[in-house]
């Protein structure tokens, strides 16, 4: 790819990547709300202890912690690596005690944590130009690589 094209599809692909950061991010907190409001803490740690997840209290505070909180953050794009990552190990974790049946999600399987956990992976590691992050010392480049990039869209 040259780099007049990489320019050119920088903005569609920033553009993508937040839609797609918002779309995940809201079934996330959805996922986790829907926890919080129809079940409870307690009521989510009792499905958890049903399925034999350890540690059942702990498990249900950090999946609607992950989901709620997480959701947010990549809504936001904020932190956006360690939104991805504890998405993606929730995800994991779903998949492992509640969703191994098969590959499909009406017969218990794992199609949609799967999807939503790789996808909050590779959005935290690439969640564009339209993201918190950005404004943040993290986010920016190094004065050197903001040298070179300026060099480079003028060359």
């Amino acid at each position: 790819m040259t780099e007049t094209t990489r320019r050119a599809l920088g903005p569609a692909a920033d553009a993508t990547a937040l839609i797609a950061r918002a779309a995940i991010g809201i079934v996330f907190i959805a996922h986790g709300w829907q926890k919080v409001s129809e079940m409870g803490l307690s009521g989510t740690a009792e499905m958890m202890a049903g399925m034999g997840i350890p540690l059942p209290q702990a498990a249900a505070a950090f999946a609607i912690a992950a989901e709620i909180g997480g959701g947010a953050l990549l809504l936001l794009g904020l932190v956006l690596p360690l939104a991805g990552l504890v998405l993606a190990v929730q995800m994991a974790g779903a998949i492992f005690f509640a969703h191994a049946q098969g590959p499909l999600i009406g017969e218990g399987g794992m199609e949609l944590p799967l999807v939503l956990g790789v996808a909050a992976l590779a959005l935290g590691f690439g969640g564009g130009r339209f993201a918190l992050d950005r404004l943040l010392p993290w986010g920016r480049p190094a004065t050197g690589e903001r040298a070179r990039s300026a060099e480079s869209a003028s060359a």
